[in-house]
């Protein structure tokens, strides 16, 4: 077989973000948020894709974990493809934990309204954040 399709190799990796951040439940995720092919024509095979992997944990170990995941997956998918697969780290946000005492004051207020309330560890960038590496967070999710 001469076709290499980059496309079909990177397909492949997209279901295995997804089954990577499956392993990893339940705080794992996994993302394939942005793919380029190339060249990008109906009736070309594509030679080149590039794409990017969001992956996020609650804590460290988890996240190394996915990542070493990922690499080894990319090694074995290039092996079959018999083509290059190059990995990038373009940015790290280490998992950032919420202060607890505030944590559960906000939960002691939810339960004084007679509301209920539960633990939601939020993978996004919330400005909370950066907050919460000088000062005690916590978040409300309505």
């Amino acid at each position: 077989e001469l076709r290499r399709d980059a496309l079909l190799t990177a397909a492949d990796l997209v279901r295995t973000v997804n089954g990577i951040a499956r392993a990893h439940a339940p705080h794992g995720r996994g993302t394939v948020g942005w793919v380029d092919v190339h060249p990008n024509s109906r009736n070309v095979i594509p030679g080149r894709v590039t794409l990017t992997v969001d992956l996020r944990a609650a804590d460290d170990a988890t996240l190394a974990a996915m990542d070493a995941a990922l690499r080894a997956a990319c090694a074995d998918a290039a092996t079959q493809a018999d083509m290059r697969i190059d990995v990038e780290q373009v940015v790290y946000f280490p998992p950032q934990p919420f202060d607890a005492a505030l944590v559960e004051q906000v939960r002691a207020g939810a339960n004084a309204l007679g509301l209920s309330s539960m633990n939601v560890i939020s993978g996004a960038g919330h400005d909370a954040v950066y907050l919460a590496r000088v000062a005690p967070t916590a978040m409300i999710f309505v």
